[in-house]
């Protein structure tokens, strides 16, 4: 007979299956992050200018007057009895009164209710959403955030359609496998690399029939390359074409530079 769990090792199994749930969920909200209400658009009441939902606004740091929650979407709590931190029985609560906390991530309010505020800072689609391209987070700008359609990287609004543009290319001219000399058939566009049959697939590990196979080297699904059109150069739009060396200094950083010279000179 095998032997009774513990209550340890239930505590375990049932802490690993959530964990799961949450993984998945993350992924399945990763997926449709435009969607997303705590990605959602968002014009400020003082100045007017368009941007991400957030609890502040990101030009004029004003508070908005009808807030809306980042897991639930909605700005007017119209629950009587229901699962509200702060019980409003008879009455219907819109603005601060409606919001429970901040997230960290997405920087948008969250509302009172019990189930957004546990579910929400676990899962929400935002948690690492750094710019593939200029490295910036949420905080760094007030844009809202996008997914790559070939590498499922995260974009904000200036670089995505950039980005994208040149986004297919490979990293060799001759479409390659990384590890023969075979016509690579399998393309992944994380790493921009070829594999051939042989190589796309690891030992000792089963892959589903009907499923993509994943990329030996990070693990992101891969594509057929003659699916694709591939390219084999690289394009380089707007801020990615200049250099840093084209960039023209400031009027005040010159100036400043000047007097450090002459200072220098004395």
């Amino acid at each position: 007979m095998p032997n009774k769990k513990t209550g340890q090792r239930k505590k375990a199994e049932k802490q690993k299956a959530r964990q799961k749930v949450i993984r998945d969920g993350v992924r399945a909200r990763k997926d449709c992050i435009t969607l997303a209400p705590c990605n959602g658009k968002m014009e400020c009441d003082k100045c007017g200018r368009l941007q991400k939902n957030r609890a502040f606004c990101y030009f004029c740091e004003s508070l908005q007057r009808l807030p809306c929650c980042a897991e639930c979407g909605k700005v007017k709590c119209m629950l009587k009895t229901g699962d509200c931190v702060i019980k409003h029985p008879g009455v219907f609560t819109s603005g601060t009164a409606m919001v429970g906390a901040i997230c960290d991530f997405c920087e948008a309010w969250i509302c009172h209710g019990r189930k957004c505020l546990s579910v929400h800072p676990c899962t929400c689609p935002l948690a690492d959403a750094v710019c593939f391209e200029c490295e910036r987070s949420i905080w760094s700008h007030g844009g809202r955030i996008f997914t790559c359609s070939f590498c499922d990287n995260f974009l904000c609004e200036d670089d995505q359609f950039e980005h994208q543009a040149s986004c297919q290319i490979l990293e060799r001219d001759d479409y390659k496998c990384a590890s023969c000399n075979r016509i690579g058939q399998h393309s992944c566009l994380r790493c921009k690399i070829c594999y051939c049959d042989d190589h796309v697939r690891r030992k000792g590990i089963k892959y589903d029939k009907n499923s993509p196979l994943p990329c030996p080297k990070c693990g992101y699904e891969t594509t057929e390359t003659k699916g694709m059109s591939m390219s084999t150069k690289t394009h380089k739009y707007g801020a990615n074409a200049r250099e840093p060396d084209n960039y023209a200094e400031p009027k005040w950083y010159q100036a400043d530079e000047e007097e450090e010279d002459e200072d220098e000179e004395e």
